[in-house]
């Protein structure tokens, strides 16, 4: 994959003004000198779920397979990629440990598990509002979306 075009991705989600409550995603994409913005939101989701939705959305947009940096504050998405978990709930039939605690939000594991092989994603964990610019402008996108009119149902969120 080195001859594979280099795309930055950074992602931000959450609810406003409450967890679970109204959300939203943002993201940044940045190839060479071209930039991308995306949002979206529903109107009764979680943080995670807005967290791994944007970083879904981001890998979505892409149009052939790309080595792609992930940029994102949550601790819960990047730590399930490079730990190993995701695959790990995955494997256990979406199950997280020998108790079979169910792990949250398995539909949108099950997309981004299917786009991560399609791509070379390194996933990069950065604190959130630290006045990274791309990061702080996801944060925005966020929250623009969550307050939108006529919010979408998230169908996922009875998974």
């Amino acid at each position: 994959m080195p001859d594979y075009p280099q795309v930055h991705i950074w992602t931000d989600g959450g609810c406003r003004p409450s967890n679970p409550g109204p959300g939203g995603y943002g993201v940044v994409l940045r190839y060479n000198d071209q930039r991308k913005e995306l949002s979206g939101g529903f109107r009764h989701t979680t943080n995670n779920r807005m967290e791994l939705l944007a970083a879904i959305v981001g890998l979505e947009s892409l149009n052939r397979p790309c080595r792609v940096t992930l940029h994102s504050d949550s601790k819960y998405l990047v730590d399930a990629i490079n730990l190993g978990w995701a695959r790990r709930w995955q494997a256990n039939g979406w199950k997280r440990n020998k108790q079979g605690d169910k792990a949250l939000n398995p539909d949108l594991w099950q997309r981004l598990l299917d786009l991560i092989a399609q791509h070379r994603v390194e996933f990069v964990w950065v604190r959130g509002h630290s006045g990274v610019a791309d990061n702080e402008r996801c944060d925005a996108l966020a929250r623009q979306a969550a307050q939108a009119d006529n919010l979408p149902v998230d169908e996922g969120m009875s998974v």
